[in-house]
């Protein structure tokens, strides 16, 4: 009958030392380090040192030692040796540090654990992991069944307006973010009304008053109002060939050649009249130093062409005053409203947004002007962009653009200084005539017209 050694006791798995120790009755051996527990086994073996099978452990000589082991951590192999290292010792003291006595002694009894298979996973393991899949994926599939039933009862198949279901004709009326509704029953709102994507929008080049025909879909779980599927029809024209038509910067456009005749006894407007002429599709800003009354002459400006027939108004106000954004002529509701404390990306996505729809109204052949205060922290390349817009077709629409901004950008067909030393003092009209103009202006008021705004602004020059 053999002896236990050092070297067969330090070569033996630490659970296997538990054991031994538990036989041996010593107190408190869960939480000696390996190489304490094997120097303290040695010592509780009786005189005769009972044999390995006595106590439940397998004989251990020197020959049966177990071989090295490799373990893989982190994708990095460590080969441990029959006489681990300080560092391994002390990791697996540390595992077994923590656990309760009774924890431990249910340890004892519970039988081996099945060996690894070749791709490390246990086979029992995989058969109840199989198992449990297999209840999961069921599970699942009668949560989904019940899911899916329980979508069918709340949202009715959609085989009523599918593409060859209920197809819908309205009045498009379109919103500030660029989405719109199609009115059934316009112009008033209802709950029959269909709502249309900004990127249908965008797609058909769609504007306020366009009368559309498609099909449309019910709402969903978190929708209110029917969504339309697709565009049939432009009013009464095939949407594709209302959509492929010419693109904006390829229209033949010419110098604005009808003047806005305004109609007031303004001093300003009259001055701008017949000073600085505007017409149909005329580049404008408005420019002058702050307290200037650039605002106001834009104000008054909207006023005066609300009353011009066929003329599509809409006023922009960007970065202006608090108190102004409620502050627009009668009859003009603002299609945008931002104070000074929007962003320069906020502003510019707005003023984009209004010649958008302005760029699409002249497409369709009709006439609109866009009011924009002020251009002056709108981003210098949207603001050019606005301004390149604004132009009178061949044989079609227009697009005027009038901005207010401290300094003309460029490019403008009509400049409207004014004097703020003039506005301060009450001497109107306070229109600085030698940093205004008009280009081309003989074609909007004729050559004796041009030759008058010259004299004036020659006096002007000498005085």
């Amino acid at each position: 009958m053999s002896v236990l050694t050092r070297s067969s006791l330090e070569g033996s798995p630490l659970a296997d030392l538990h054991v031994l120790a538990g036989e041996l009755g010593l107190d408190g051996y869960r939480r000696l380090r390996k190489a304490d527990l094997v120097q303290a086994v040695l010592e509780a073996q009786p005189g005769g040192a009972p044999a390995a099978e006595e106590v439940g452990v397998a004989s251990i000589t020197e020959a049966d030692a177990p071989k090295p082991r490799t373990r893989r951590r982190g994708g990095r192999s460590r080969t441990r040796d029959a006489d681990p290292g300080e560092d391994a010792v002390d990791a697996e003291a540390s595992a077994s540090e923590g656990s309760s006595d009774d924890a431990d002694a249910d340890a004892v009894e519970r039988p081996a654990r099945p060996r690894r298979s070749r791709g490390g996973r246990n086979r029992g393991g995989a058969a109840a992991e199989e198992r449990g899949g297999r209840e999961e994926r069921g599970g699942a599939e009668e949560r989904g069944g019940r899911e899916e039933r329980r979508g069918r009862d709340e949202n009715p198949p959609q085989d009523d307006f599918d593409e060859d279901g209920v197809t819908v004709t309205g009045v498009v009326d379109l919103l500030g973010n660029g989405s719109g509704f199609l009115r059934v029953s316009p112009p008033e709102p209802s709950d029959d009304d269909v709502y249309i994507s900004a990127a249908q929008v965008r797609r058909c080049e769609l504007v306020s008053g366009d009368v559309l025909a498609g099909p449309v879909r019910a709402p969903r779980r978190s929708e209110r109002y029917p969504s339309l599927i697709r565009i049939d029809t432009i009013n009464d024209r095939p949407a594709d060939e209302v959509a492929e038509g010419t693109p904006w910067d390829e229209l033949a456009c010419a110098f604005p050649s009808e003047r806005f005749a305004l109609g007031s006894e303004d001093p300003t407007l009259k001055a701008i009249e017949w000073l600085t002429p505007i017409g149909r599709g005329s580049r404008v800003t408005i420019t002058g130093g702050p307290r200037a009354g650039k605002t106001e002459a834009l104000k008054r400006l909207a006023g005066a062409l609300t009353t011009v027939d066929g003329l599509d108004v809409s006023l922009v106000y960007v970065g202006v005053r608090p108190e102004e954004l409620r502050d627009a002529p009668e009859g003009i509701a603002p299609v945008a409203a931002l104070g000074l404390a929007a962003s320069p990306e906020a502003q510019g996505q707005a003023v984009e947004r209004a010649i958008d729809t302005a760029k699409r109204v002249a497409a369709r052949g009709g006439h609109t002007v866009v009011l924009i205060d002020t251009l002056a922290a709108v981003p210098t390349p949207v603001a050019r962009r606005a301004l390149a817009a604004a132009r009178t077709i061949v044989d079609g629409g227009s697009v005027t653009v009038i901005a207010t901004a401290p300094d003309a950008l460029g490019g403008e067909t009509t400049v409207i200084a004014l004097d703020a030393t003039l506005t301060s003092t009450g001497r109107l009209p306070a229109l600085d005539l030698v940093g205004s103009g008009t280009l081309r202006p003989e074609l909007l008021v004729g050559a004796a017209g041009a030759e008058a705004i010259a004299s004036a602004r020659a006096a002007a020059l000498d005085s």
